[in-house]
C-alpha cells in the first residue's frame, strides 16, 4: 500500500467541542491533528479584540482547552499539530503556548506562519480604487477597517514542517491548507502536481469542519447514532492523492458515502473551478465509495494550475445593529406579534425624526414558529399557531440612535399585545455591523514567512507559468434527458436525494446528491435554474442581479446549485435568521420533483 499519512480533524470553528482532540488522541491513530478556527465572520471580532488588547487576537479556545489539556499526549505520541488558531496574532498565540508548555515541564518546536496580514496596505488599496470582487462595491473607509488578510496556501506550512516544527500556527490560510501542507511535506508533492494538490485540498475540505464529515448535519439524521459521542474524522492519505475517511472505533456518528459526499459539496461554488492558492480543483468526476464498515474512499480529484492571485478579505465596521426577541403566546399570536413589532418600529422611527436623526437604515421582522425563513413555501396552517417569537432587527449608522430602539423595545409588555412575555431576560445589545470586502491581490506581492526558533524562512507564493483560465475546464456531459412517456409521480426531493447547504458570502450553495444514479436525470429535470430561483424567491429580496447557477458532478451523481446575491449581505452583514444558509438544503428537500413510478418502491 505504500506510505499512509493519518490526519485528524479536531475543530471546525471557533466554538467547536473540546472533546474532539482527546478523542482523536485516544485513538492512537494520528500523525497529525488539524484545527480550523477561522471564518470570515471570525476575523472581525479577533481584529477588534486585538485593537483593544494587543496581546490578544488569537483563538484562546485552542490555547486554553486543546493545547493546555492535551500537552502530554501530544508530546508522548509525537502527533504534530497544524492550526490557524493564530488568527490575527500568531506570535502571541505561540507565546501563550510556550508558557503553558513550560509550566508543564515540556517544550515544543512551534513555528508561526505570517505574511497574510495586509492591514498596513489598506490605505494603498483605498487609494488605488480597489473594488469588491463580487459586487463592485468601493473600498471601505480605511479608518473603519478591522482586518485585512490574504489567504495563504499549504507551502508555508510544508516549509515549517520540513524545518522540524512540532506545531505550526498560522494566521489566515485557506482552510484546506491545514491538511494540504502536511501532505505536501510528507509526499514531496511539487507545484505542478495539480491532481495530487487538488486531492490533498479536498482531503482538507472534508475534515476542516470536524464532525460534519462523520454524520454531523447529515440529511438522514435519524440514521446517525449517538450524537453525544460523535466521532471526529480521521483521513488516511496516500501518495497518489486517494484518501480514506474514517473515525475512531467505538464512537458515535456515521461514515458513509452519502455523508462524505454532502461534506464535499458544502460551501462550494463551481466544483470545477474551486480556486485555492496552490491549485484550482475539479471535483466533477470524484469517486466516493464504501470500503468496509465506517470507511469511505475518495478518489479521482483533478486539478488545474493556480491563478497566481490570492483572495484577500477585509472586515470593517458598517454601522450598528440591534436584534431583539419578543415572545408572544395565546390565540392569534402571529398577528399580534407582527402588529406589535410594526408598532415598535413606527414609534422608534417617529422618535428618531423628532430628534432630527436619520431613519433606521434597515429593519426586519421574522416570526419564529410560522416558518418565517421559508417565504412563500411556508405552511399557511402555521399562521394559527398560539406561540411565536418575534425576532426584530434594525440597523443604523449611529449606535446612539439604536439606543432609542433598545430603550423602547420592552415597552409593549404592558401597552400592546396581550400574551407578550420574556421581557425579564437580558436586554438585547447594540453591536457593530461587521461586513466583509473581498478582492484579489497578486500573489507575488504577498511575502509569506515561517518563523521557528532563530530561523526565518521566506516562502514564495505559487506563480504558475500558465495561470488558470476558465477555458481550461472540460465540462462533463449532462445526465441524459428523461423519457417523455413515463408514468410520473410527484414526490418531495428528500425521497430521491440528499442535500447540504452553506453560505459563500452573500450567496449560498445547495449540493444535491441522488440517492440512486437513475434518479439523477429526474432531479436535474426538476431542479432547473429557474425553478430553484422561484422556490427561493424570498432569499433574493433586494438583489440587483439574482442568479442561480447549476453545475454537474456526474462522478458523484450530484448537482450543485449556487444562488448568487441571496442572503441579504450574508453573515454578520445580514439581519436574516439563517444568514449562514444552514437550513436552505433542508428547505429545498421539500420541493416536489417528478420521477417515474417504476423507480419508487
Amino acid at each position: 500500500m505504500g506510505k499512509v499519512v493519518r490526519i485528524g480533524g479536531a475543530g471546525g470553528f471557533l466554538g467547536d467541542s473540546s472533546v474532539a482532540a482527546p478523542q482523536l488522541l485516544a485513538s492512537g491513530m494520528l500523525d497529525y491533528m488539524i484545527l480550523d478556527y477561522l471564518a470570515e465572520a471570525t476575523m472581525a471580532p479577533l481584529g477588534q479584540l486585538k485593537q483593544v488588547r494587543p496581546e490578544q487576537g488569537y483563538a484562546r479556545d485552542f490555547t486554553e482547552w486543546v493545547w493546555k489539556d492535551n500537552l502530554h499526549a501530544f508530546k508522548e505520541q509525537g502527533v504534530r499539530v497544524v492550526t490557524n488558531a493564530g488568527g490575527v496574532n500568531p506570535a502571541a498565540c505561540r507565546a501563550r503556548m510556550e508558557a503553558l508548555a513550560a509550566e508543564a515541564g515540556l517544550s515544543f518546536k512551534i513555528a508561526i506562519v505570517t505574511g497574510d496580514d495586509l492591514i498596513d496596505r489598506v490605505p494603498d488599496f483605498a487609494t488605488a480604487g480597489v473594488t469588491e470582487m463580487f459586487n463592485d462595491a468601493p473600498f471601505p473607509e480605511p479608518t473603519k477597517v478591522w482586518t485585512a488578510n490574504a489567504y495563504l496556501g499549504g507551502g508555508p506550512i510544508a516549509a515549517a514542517l520540513a524545518a522540524g516544527a512540532d506545531v505550526v500556527i498560522t494566521g489566515r490560510v485557506v482552510d484546506s491548507a491545514l491538511t494540504l501542507g502536511p501532505l505536501m511535506h510528507e509526499f514531496g508533492w511539487g507545484a505542478d502536481d495539480h491532481d495530487r494538490l487538488s486531492a490533498g485540498s479536498l482531503a482538507g475540505h472534508v475534515i476542516e469542519c470536524g464532525a460534519q464529515a462523520t454524520g454531523g448535519l447529515f440529511t438522514d439524521w435519524e440514521k446517525v447514532p449517538d450524537w453525544a459521542h460523535i466521532g471526529y474524522p480521521i483521513i488516511e492519505c496516500h501518495a497518489d492523492g486517494d484518501f480514506i475517511v474514517t473515525k475512531p472505533d467505538g464512537t458515535g456518528g456515521l461514515v458513509s458515502p452519502a455523508a462524505v459526499s454532502e461534506q464535499i459539496l458544502y460551501e462550494v461554488g463551481d466544483p470545477q473551478a474551486y480556486a485555492l492558492p496552490d491549485v484550482v480543483c475539479d471535483f466533477s468526476q470524484l469517486n466516493v465509495t464504501a470500503e468496509g464498515e465506517g470507511r469511505v474512499r475518495v478518489s479521482n480529484a483533478k486539478g488545474y494550475p493556480p491563478t497566481g492571485k490570492l483572495k484577500t478579505c477585509v472586515t470593517f465596521e458598517n454601522g450598528h445593529r440591534f436584534i431583539g426577541i419578543m415572545p408572544v403566546v395565546g390565540r392569534d399570536a402571529a398577528k399580534k406579534a407582527q402588529a406589535q413589532a410594526d408598532a415598535v418600529l413606527t414609534r422608534v422611527g417617529e422618535m428618531l425624526r423628532g430628534r432630527n436623526l436619520p431613519p433606521l437604515r434597515d429593519t426586519r421582522v421574522e416570526l419564529l414558529g410560522i416558518e418565517a425563513s421559508y417565504g412563500a413555501q411556508a405552511n399557511p396552517a402555521l399562521a394559527a399557531t398560539r406561540e411565536v417569537i418575534a425576532r426584530i432587527g434594525a440597523e443604523h449608522e449611529d449606535a446612539d440612535a439604536l439606543g432609542i430602539m433598545m430603550r423602547e423595545f420592552d415597552s409593549p409588555t404592558t401597552s400592546m399585545s396581550v400574551g407578550s412575555t420574556g421581557w425579564f431576560g437580558a436586554r438585547p445589545t447594540i453591536s457593530p455591523v461587521s461586513q466583509v470586502f473581498s478582492f484579489l491581490v497578486d500573489g507575488s506581492s504577498v511575502a509569506a514567512t515561517v518563523s521557528l526558533g532563530d530561523e526565518t524562512i521566506a516562502v514564495a507564493n505559487p506563480a504558475p507559468a500558465t495561470p488558470f483560465e476558465e477555458a481550461m475546464i472540460v465540462r462533463p456531459d449532462a445526465a441524459s434527458k428523461p423519457a417523455g412517456d413515463e408514468d410520473l409521480v410527484e414526490v418531495p426531493l428528500i425521497e430521491v436525494a440528499w442535500a447540504r447547504s452553506g453560505d459563500k458570502g452573500n450567496a449560498f450553495n445547495v449540493g444535491v446528491i441522488a440517492r440512486r444514479p437513475d434518479f439523477l436525470p429526474w432531479i436535474r429535470a426538476g431542479l432547473t435554474e429557474d425553478a430553484v430561483q422561484a422556490f427561493f424567491a424570498h432569499e433574493f429580496e433586494g438583489a440587483s442581479h439574482p442568479e442561480v447557477r447549476r453545475y454537474d458532478l456526474p462522478g458523484m451523481n450530484a448537482i450543485n446549485l449556487h444562488c448568487i446575491q441571496s442572503l441579504g449581505g450574508g453573515q454578520f452583514a445580514s439581519l436574516r435568521l439563517d444568514a449562514l444558509a444552514k437550513g436552505k438544503g433542508q428547505q429545498l428537500l421539500d420541493m416536489k420533483v417528478k420521477v417515474p413510478r417504476r423507480l419508487l418502491g
